[in-house]
């Protein structure tokens, strides 16, 4: 039975996310431009304007409430469960955008190697986006979400969910109870809420890197069922052959240098059941909305993104298919895109 409560109340609360979040950005842009020099880059390809911009995101957000009244995940919106602590984090980040700006103007991504503890890859330790502390201190994990989502108008849990469809097709006629699922490099743990939401008696298993973001990760699932975390390198998980039914990946590739990249679609590719699936969801490419081509020129510019150039054009689908991964669908949801891919039986 279709939810057509369920989506009104996602439609009216993913508005209401994208005009507040819209507002921030606006307001981040201002206090940047009075803090740092303009970098003086002119993109060789077009740019698309706000408009053009935040049409694409309200068209992200009808889709993300249809998902809901087609029972895909319940409706929810994490900011309203605790506005009081959202405005806090939002007040935080507000205070640290003056030390992150001056880091953008200097091009310093160091503020990490003050933190360092432990055997972390080379690649790993630099304040990806010039965040305070990158991605290894307690405040850059508080901070982080409330920066994404101004970056992307409110649209960053949108386009995570964007992935969901094709699993929810994967899991009918399955018993949830008896399924496995990684996400890989799950980061702060927003999606891997959503997903505990709509399949709460799966097999979830949250891997990242950083323990700090793990901590935050565990926070965020609150009282839902325990997920297990494994603090791990995605290169070499820790996880058994063919031990997983679904793998999801979202926003770690266009962060990993190009060999790193196939080292880490091996593991994938190793941990899946044959038949299983993996859903892969980052940045668009060079090629994907031509007309939006400059904007991605421009990204590793504003923001540190050292492997950012040659994640936009290196070819994703030559190397899933290399390690068994064969394609069953891609879509693209605003700045992201999901690939689909099924691991040879």
């Amino acid at each position: 039975m279709a939810d057509q409560m369920g989506m009104t109340l996602q439609l009216a609360s993913n508005v209401a996310r994208m005009t507040w979040y819209s507002g921030i950005n606006w307001v981040v842009q201002r206090q940047s431009r009075r803090i740092t020099i303009p970098a003086g880059f002119t993109p060789t390809g077009p740019v698309p304007a706000r408009n053009e911009l935040l049409a694409d995101v309200r068209e992200l957000l009808r889709a993300d409430a249809e998902a809901v009244r087609e029972g895909l995940y319940p409706p929810g919106n994490e900011e309203t469960a605790n506005p009081l602590e959202h405005l806090r984090r939002l007040r935080d980040m507000f205070q640290d955008l003056p030390d992150l700006v001056s880091r953008r103007k200097e091009r310093d991504a160091t503020s990490v190697q003050d933190v360092v503890d432990g055997d972390l890859p080379d690649y790993f330790t630099q304040d990806f986006h010039f965040q305070t502390g990158g991605y290894l201190t307690e405040g850059s994990a508080r901070l982080y979400d409330v920066q994404v989502e101004t970056l992307f108008y409110g649209a960053a849990a949108a386009m995570r969910r964007a992935g969901l469809r094709s699993i929810a097709q994967f899991m009918q006629g399955k018993d949830q109870r008896h399924v496995s699922w990684v996400d890989v490099a799950c980061g702060t743990g927003r999606f891997l809420r959503d997903v505990r939401l709509a399949y709460p008696a799966m097999q979830l298993t949250g891997l990242d890197l950083s323990g700090t973001y793990l901590e935050e990760a565990e926070r965020h699932m609150g009282r839902l069922r325990p997920v297990q975390w494994l603090k791990a390198n995605a290169e070499a998980m820790p996880l058994e052959d063919s031990s997983q039914d679904i793998v999801t990946c979202v926003f770690l590739f266009h962060e990993l240098p190009p060999e790193v990249r196939r080292i880490v679609t091996r593991d994938i590719a190793r941990i899946l059941k044959p038949g299983g699936l993996f859903v892969f969801t980052d940045s668009l490419q060079m090629g994907d909305k031509p007309s939006w081509d400059g904007l991605l020129e421009a990204f590793p510019v504003r923001f540190h993104e050292p492997y950012y150039r040659s994640y936009a054009i290196d070819d994703l689908d030559g190397m899933f298919t290399a390690e068994g991964l064969e394609a069953e669908g891609k879509e693209l949801a605003f700045l992201s895109k999901v690939m689909v891919r099924r691991k040879n039986a």
